[in-house]
């Protein structure tokens, strides 16, 4: 097993509200990079145990993007959510309600191929751009 990195917020809106910004491609699309110069065109979330989804990342120049795809492991709707990459390694999300404040915490094995602190600070970039998605969204 790969090492495994956490990254959390504290969302400023319900538990319902922010599960929804965090798993409708709609919003998805709106907030999932990790720097300005890039951006998630395109998604689609099959939400359900052995459903997929399918995030595109790309650099808004079109120099580089990847997908970033998983099938889903374990739904339990507005609570947790774990899943496994397209490379094998999981990813649980817990969303902890309490009242209109929810705190969201992404466990995730890190890959190899770049520095633990880089992936760190990525996927927290990502949860902040979540996070200021979810309450200033509509």
């Amino acid at each position: 097993m790969n090492t495994q990195l956490t990254v959390e917020t504290i969302v400023n809106t319900d538990v319902v509200k922010a599960w929804d910004f965090f798993t409708l491609p709609e919003h998805v699309m709106q907030w999932n990079f990790a720097a300005p110069e890039w951006h998630c065109p395109q998604a689609e979330n099959d939400l359900q145990v052995g459903g997929k989804f399918s995030y595109r990342m790309e650099a808004k120049d079109g120099s580089f993007g990847f997908d970033f795809w998983g099938v889903y492991d374990v739904v339990n709707i507005h609570r947790y959510i774990k899943y496994t990459l397209g490379d094998n390694r999981t990813v649980e999300i817990t969303f902890s309600a309490e009242g209109e404040i929810t705190k969201v915490t992404e466990v995730f094995e890190a890959e190899t191929e770049n520095p633990l602190d880089m992936q760190q600070m990525g996927w927290h970039l990502i949860l902040n751009n979540y996070k200021a998605h979810a309450e200033n969204g509509l």
